[in-house]
């Protein structure tokens, strides 16, 4: 018999147990040239399954997914990438469906993008978000309209020196509703080359900062603190964080 495909398939299970109750799931993918199908099944009888098909066309991609037995979930989402373009976009397989839509266009200096989502049942926008970036060899800034246009973000970002990593950064976040303007401003340094402290505070007076220092390849070992430098006896926060990565 002759086959003119490749067909490849992997299982994997997951188990996890909280006091009497046991959660559990089984996954398995299927790969078919270029169709890609993940099914995963988890102890309440709930189906989750993907079906991607990758480069119908060049530059696009095709997702389908839905969830058994919930019949509103099924989605349709297409992703389009080209060099200097980005776009995403995704409508839900029901009567009246959520429509999203995402793109940036733009190069490695400039880019400009939006984010939108509309839910056809009531006719309004869920989501509107639009954001203009600019990156140099040294600096990044960005200025991004969120909450359907009630809060406008504008944040930079400088490199002083690389050798040390060593930057300094701004925030700037103003909302139109309420009128008031937070300002963030924060700076990092690398005491060596496994040990990086990073601070910032506020125009509220809320200072934090951290040290983290990487004792073996991808561990990180992290001391965290925040302050309300108008209430420091009651106000103080000191955290530990661990990170370890094979």
């Amino acid at each position: 018999h002759f086959f003119p495909f490749q067909l490849c398939q992997a299982i994997t299970s997951t188990g996890i147990k909280k006091g009497e109750l046991l959660l559990a799931d089984v996954s398995t993918e299927l790969k078919n040239n270029n169709i890609t199908t993940n099914v995963k099944v988890d102890t309440k009888s709930t189906l989750f399954a993907t079906v991607t098909v990758d480069e119908p066309a060049p530059g696009l991609k095709t997702i389908f997914s839905f969830i058994v037995p919930d019949q509103r979930s099924g989605k349709v989402e297409l992703q389009y990438q080209h060099e200097y373009a980005g776009i995403s976009t995704s409508i839900g397989l029901n009567a009246n469906p959520l429509v999203n839509f995402s793109g940036v266009v733009g190069n490695n200096c400039v880019s400009v993008g939006t984010d939108l989502s509309f839910d056809t049942a009531s006719g309004n926008f869920t989501k509107l978000n639009a954001g203009l970036n600019f990156t140099h060899s040294d600096l990044i800034a960005s200025l991004t309209l969120n909450d359907k246009g009630d809060t406008l973000n504008a944040s930079y970002y400088h490199i002083v020196s690389p050798l040390t990593n060593t930057a300094v950064g701004a925030e700037l976040t103003h909302s139109f509703s309420s009128n008031e303007n937070t300002l963030t401003i924060g700076t990092q340094h690398a005491l060596d080359p496994l040990t990086t402290v990073k601070a910032r505070l506020n125009n509220y007076g809320r200072a934090s900062g951290l040290i983290q220092h990487e004792w073996r390849p991808k561990s990180l070992f992290t001391i965290s603190g925040e302050v309300d430098t108008r209430a420091i006896e009651k106000s103080a926060k000191v955290g530990l964080a661990l990170a370890l990565k094979p």
